[in-house]
């Protein structure tokens, strides 16, 4: 149904035009009429009768005997001046109806935002909520350090429920990436949802955050403690550093070095963080013995960042080995496992595949297994990609699963997530929503026991966001001295660069208090 204000803009325009067209006839005619009333007092029969005769009267009153050239100027002048306006008027008409760009009557109601606009606020939604949940997370682990789990159920409660919000919101995402619905409208509906979700994360946040401060009280002797626990908290790591880098030779020697590929660098990337976390640390220090609390604060918040990043790159060395040891001492049994699978479907027992497909599907299983034996046999291998072959190739007998097989389907998957997770982690400032959409997906199909559709959606999430780095991300090597409150961008030896006023310290809160606690250096 039209409305109103829309019913009502034609018959005002034609107004409006009709009025002009009236202003410039009148002008016409009174132009002509009055080029034409000399001509008709000239052609008269009778004289125009003469003013009443008198000295005065008679000396200056003009001739009579006709029409003077002066007569018809101011006429002529008057009639042109009139066209002259009309024709403006139309002109000038006609171009600002050309040229609007704007509603000719104004509204008081926002313009209707497009499909484009809502799918954009839908991916910065998303991505914002994401870096709060996960910056909220990183503040949230030194305040359980150091009074505890029981003080701190309230903030975790709060985490919690953002980090359910954020997942729906990304399930929502998903759908929609993938053509569900279908109705522009409903379709439309569905991105409002999302940016809704992600709001209500947000706000699970921020209404615990002035709460936490109170319980942090970074000022004082509660500063003191807080730095106690982050001076703990690295030299703790840098211990496990060090254990990480002896580590690793003997892992390339008895794995190969592409078993390491995905935690590649990691060690060095984390030695960065953690020299730069030493800099914060003794600037923190610094400032806390000249009593300047609000500048200890953001070295201190700068420095658990990094702590956090450099935590999350060692325990990924050290979850990749532990799963290395895991998949060897699983693979000769899933290998019996995988033969038994073939053997079933051989035999043609619960297959739905047609005889010619499930002969092709078999003879690329044995294809496989045959190659995993003489890896085996020939020198260093990847365990968990033998693992993965094997689960895939089986998988696609689609005569299902069951025992060894399984579950060496869940410690791939585990072990692709896990990675995924720990990658997108610390390289966020580079991070599209679609990795971070896909990772969440992966999280769901793990916790659902879908190992299959976990292990793909983690290995696409970390596609995604390893293409995400390689396009945005720039080289970085001062990173001792780079600005406080840049460790939340400090992203495998690169740091992005951001608009100013971004870069603003990890903190627990939702968009509108994650930055409380950011403020300019003096000068």
């Amino acid at each position: 149904m039209t409305s109103s204000l829309i019913r009502g803009r034609p018959r005002r325009a034609k107004a409006h035009i009709r009025v002009r067209v009236a202003h410039a006839v009148l002008g016409v005619v009174v132009g002509v009429g009055w080029l034409v009333l000399p001509v008709m007092t000239v052609v008269a029969e009778d004289p125009v009768p003469a003013p009443p005769t008198g000295t005065v009267a008679s000396a200056a009153a003009p001739p009579q005997g006709g029409t003077s050239t002066a007569d018809l100027v101011l006429p002529l002048l008057a009639g042109v001046a009139a066209l002259a306006l009309a024709g403006y008027g139309w002109l000038r008409r006609t171009r600002r109806a050309r040229t609007r760009t704007t509603p000719g009557i104004v509204s008081a109601a926002p313009p209707t935002p497009t499909p484009a606009d809502f799918e954009r606020q839908a991916r910065t939604a998303l991505v914002l909520a994401d870096d709060c949940v996960r910056t909220s997370r990183e503040e949230l682990s030194f305040v359980q350090r150091r009074f505890g789990r029981t003080d701190t159920e309230v903030f975790t409660h709060a985490l919690r429920a953002a980090e359910t919000e954020l997942s729906a919101a990304c399930a929502i995402w998903r759908r929609y990436e993938q053509g569900t619905p279908r109705d522009p409208a409903a379709r439309r509906q569905a991105l409002v949802g999302v940016i809704g979700r992600c709001a209500e994360a947000g706000r699970r946040l921020d209404s615990v955050a002035a709460e936490l401060d109170l319980l942090r009280g970074l000022a004082g002797p509660g500063l003191n403690g807080a730095l106690e626990i982050a001076e703990g908290r690295f030299r703790e790591l840098t211990g496990r550093t060090i254990i990480a880098q002896d580590t690793l030779p003997a892992l390339r020697e008895r794995y190969g070095a592409s078993a390491l590929g995905p935690v590649t660098g990691y060690v060095e990337q984390a030695k960065d963080r953690l020299v730069f976390a030493t800099a914060r640390l003794n600037e923190a220090r610094q400032a806390a013995d000249a009593a300047d609390d609000g500048r200890a604060a953001r070295h201190l918040r700068a420095a658990e960042g990094a702590v956090s990043q450099a935590e999350v790159l060692i325990g990924g060395v050290e979850r990749r080995a532990r799963d290395l040891r895991q998949a060897a001492e699983l693979l000769p049994a899933t290998l019996t496992g995988a033969e038994a699978e073939l053997a079933k479907a051989r035999r043609g027992a619960g297959t739905p595949l047609p005889p010619g497909e499930l002969h092709a599907r078999l003879a690329h299983a044995d294809t496989v297994l045959a190659a995993v034996r003489e890896e085996l046999t020939t020198g260093p291998y990847d365990p968990l990609d033998a693992l993965h072959r094997i689960t895939r190739a089986v998988r696609r007998l689609e005569n299902g699963r069951e025992g060894v097989v399984s579950a060496a389907a869940v410690l791939v998957a585990r072990d692709s997530v896990s990675g995924a997770e720990e990658f997108i982690a610390v390289h966020r400032g580079a991070v599209g929503p679609e990795a971070r959409v896909r990772l969440a997906e992966a999280i769901r199909e793990l916790a659902a026991h879908d190992a299959d559709r976990a292990d793909a959606a983690s290995r696409e999430a970390r596609d995604r966001a390893e293409q995400n780095v390689r396009t945005h991300g720039t080289p970085y090597a001062d990173i001792p001295h780079a600005a406080p409150g840049l460790a939340g961008a400090i992203l495998g030896g690169i740091l992005l660069p951001e608009p100013p006023g971004t870069d603003i310290p990890a903190a627990y809160g939702g968009p509108e208090t994650r930055a409380r606690h950011h403020a300019p250096e003096p000068p």
